[in-house]
């Protein structure tokens, strides 16, 4: 299991969901605005757009807050957002990487600065870490949404690179440049997914210890907890004895 989604299974697991899913809901808010500010309102016509809903709907945001979010930008108010990804190595040279959405470039550098200094990391150059990473779309439906046979026909069919089943879930994966379009594919058989997203999956990872471990799962709490860091990712991992005890903590 690779440290991030360990690292957020670990969270789900302590509680928290309603304030971390009015930060989800803002944060969604905030690419919808951007995307729709980019291009054109119309999700047809506009392929960010089109997979920053696919993701808001994912999260079951409001449609409330999806119309809101959209005419923010259609009315010219909107704040001028810029999209930054920092990159980083974190305790125990876990490597580390956060985007962001920010109108003031200094403060939320400043912050994700702070952050990796907080807890032993060090803030590197774009391009430092990234290419232990790839960077892909990923769609997760949950195990109830049929069997893994099912799941996998359907992600073919969708033109999805992988697929990964267990007890929980089905996690599938595509090219970045595809997800909008097989995101809408696997709705179509399979209804709406649990999550769609743009992701940095590792291709190289780093064992840690639980120290170390538990460190970085702070920094990334504190990454997280930023309004202006969008999401963000590691390629840790740790032993099935410490995990369990992480989880237990």
């Amino acid at each position: 299991m690779a440290g991030h989604s360990q690292f957020k299974n670990i969270m789900h697991r302590k509680g928290r969901q309603d304030a971390a899913k009015a930060k989800t809901f803002s944060k969604l808010a905030r690419e919808i605005t951007v995307a729709a500010k980019a291009g054109t309102p119309d999700p047809d016509m506009n392929p960010r757009l089109r997979l920053a809903i696919q993701a808001a709907r994912a999260e079951n945001m409001p449609k409330d807050n999806i119309e809101r979010a959209i005419k923010k930008a259609a009315g010219g108010d909107a704040d001028t957002y810029e999209a930054i990804r920092y990159e980083g190595y974190g305790p125990g040279g876990v490597a580390v990487i956060a985007e962001a959405l920010t109108d003031n470039r200094n403060r939320t550098g400043g912050a994700v600065r702070a952050a990796f200094t907080k807890y032993g990391g060090n803030l590197g150059s774009t391009g430092s870490v990234s290419h232990m990473f790839n960077h892909v779309g990923e769609i997760v439906y949950p195990a109830s949404v049929g069997s893994a046979d099912k799941v996998l026909e359907a992600a073919i069919e969708a033109g999805a690179e992988d697929v990964v089943s267990d007890e929980d879930a089905h996690t599938i994966t595509c090219a970045f440049e595809t997800l909008g379009r097989v995101a809408g594919a696997l709705e179509e058989a399979l209804g709406e997914a649990q999550s769609v997203k743009v992701v940095w999956t590792p291709n190289l990872s780093t064992q840690v210890d639980e120290e170390k471990a538990e460190s970085i799962m702070k920094m990334i709490a504190a990454l997280e907890d930023d309004d202006d860091v969008q999401s963000v990712f590691a390629n840790f991992e740790v032993d099935d004895e410490v995990l369990k005890k992480l989880t237990a903590a």
